[in-house]
């Protein structure tokens, strides 16, 4: 082997402590992310970044690593008020690391407390009737562009179709979704997050307050009426937290996932050819392409040792959910059908809310694979072009065109109106799969659960 020299000046290879923090929040960093994790892992399991200007991190690169951090919450606690007391205060990310008295910065009984009360709330989600509502959104909305032949599927079908849905699970009106989405999306890029942080606790409030004075059959509501007796500071946080991971993660998957599927003839490609299933798309978007890219951040209170490195107090500790995934040391492992990715985070803090994700995800991208069978990427997928940010994987368009398609005018009708909640915890038992997409039928609209219902049970346990 070839002796290797090493200038005496430069940071010791390994210690991400004495490496200049490389920024992660940048048009560079959103055009390949996957060539910086390469060059990052130069530097171990840990490297340090930038989230934004002034605001240094240490990202784990490694999938063992992250899930020690996941699984050791006495070390690598959630609470950010000291890291916030001493952070830029105008920094576009202090508003998604801020601490809130919330189920995603709280550790032990305080957290099991809050979030028992959001898995118990969820669990009263009847997953049919929401299977149903998100085909009935989902067709109307491609009603909309169908007969012009092109659309922008992130602005005209990804970024509203969960909206849509949210006004339903949480019984929000249309016009506070919107205010709320809108104050999300500008938290997730760092734009005017003060102003953006203010207006989403403010529309929060407002439906907290009526769903107190109009109780309905929605989560709001069931939260509300829990045991664990939440009050309104709490309900607002809860909310928060529940409403960023419905929209802007929402949209980034089933945009990815479409992106993938349109641009990969593994998926593209003629099913009787050997396409693979929607099912597939959405487990390698969340392997290599995740919705939150970096995220599951930890502040640990004291000097830590991590992966053969000592860590200060305070100082974020973000799982590089993305780089994880692709870790070099996975390389051999099978990842069709396999869901040990990161996506969903991982010990105590994972998302109780992925089986409820997968479906909306899944019946969003089949529906419209169902509906226009002959849509194309209206550019070359690597001229796509990704929003900046340290957090999410987003793209700033998808623009597709596809035969027009005419279909009855039925736009008097409100999509899922007939379908209501279940009044008891939904059924999550898991049976055994079968097949998971049809051939798409040419012009077709599909109009009942028709698709796979033998997956349903599966998705609610996150498998």
């Amino acid at each position: 082997m070839a002796e290797t020299t090493h200038d005496a000046t430069a940071a010791p290879s390994g210690c991400p402590m004495h490496a200049a923090p490389t920024p992660i929040h940048d048009h560079v960093f959103a055009a390949d992310p996957d060539g910086v994790y390469a060059e990052l892992r130069e530097q171990g399991p840990l490297a340090s970044v930038e989230l934004a200007p002034g605001v240094p991190a240490t990202l784990v690169l490694d999938h063992e690593t992250a899930l020690s951090v996941l699984r050791d919450p006495d070390t690598f606690p959630k609470d950010s008020r000291a890291w916030q007391r001493e952070a830029p205060a105008d920094s576009p990310v202090v508003a998604m690391m801020m601490y809130r008295d919330n189920v995603l910065f709280q550790d032990g009984p305080d957290h099991d407390r809050l979030r028992q009360a959001i898995t118990d709330s969820l669990g009263r989600v009847d997953a049919f009737t929401l299977r149903r509502y998100v085909t009935e959104s989902a067709e109307s909305l491609i009603r909309d562009f169908g007969p012009n032949g092109r659309a922008d599927l992130l602005a005209e079908y990804a970024r509203v179709l969960p909206l849509l849905v949210l006004n339903r699970l949480f019984g929000s009106p249309p016009e506070l979704t919107t205010r709320m989405v809108d104050a999300i999306t500008a938290l997730w890029d760092g734009v005017d997050t003060e102003q953006a942080n203010l207006e989403l606790g403010k529309c929060i409030a407002e439906l907290v307050a009526l769903r107190r004075d109009q109780p309905s059959s929605d989560i709001t509501t069931w939260l509300l009426r829990h045991e664990a007796d939440l009050d309104d500071e709490e309900m607002v946080q809860q909310l928060v937290v529940l409403m960023g991971a419905g929209a802007e993660p929402m949209q980034n998957l089933i945009a990815n996932a479409l992106r993938l599927w349109l641009s990969d003839d593994r998926f593209a490609g003629d099913l009787s050819g050997g396409r693979l299933p929607v099912e597939d798309a959405i487990d390698e978007v969340l392997w290599k392409q995740p919705p939150l890219a970096n995220y599951a951040i930890t502040f640990p209170t004291r000097e830590v040792e991590l992966a053969g490195t000592p860590l200060p107090a305070h100082q974020p500790v973000v799982i590089g959910i993305a780089a994880a995934n692709t870790d070099p040391a996975l390389r051999d492992s099978r990842r069709d059908g396999n869901r040990a990715h990161l996506a969903w985070s991982a010990g105590p803090h994972t998302c109780p809310a992925r089986g409820t994700a997968r479906l909306i995800a899944s019946v969003a991208i089949e529906t419209i694979l169902d509906t226009l069978p002959d849509m194309d990427l209206a550019v070359p997928a690597d001229e796509l072009e990704w929003r900046p940010g340290p957090f999410h994987r987003a793209l700033t368009a998808l623009p597709v065109h596809f035969p027009p398609v005419q279909e009855p005018d039925r736009r008097d009708e409100t999509p899922g109106e007939s379908g209501q909640w279940s009044t008891r915890p939904a059924h999550t038992s898991w049976i055994q799969p079968e097949t998971t997409s049809t051939p798409r039928r040419a012009g077709s609209v599909i109009t009942g659960p028709s698709r796979a219902l033998s997956y349903l049970g599966e998705w609610l346990l996150g498998r």
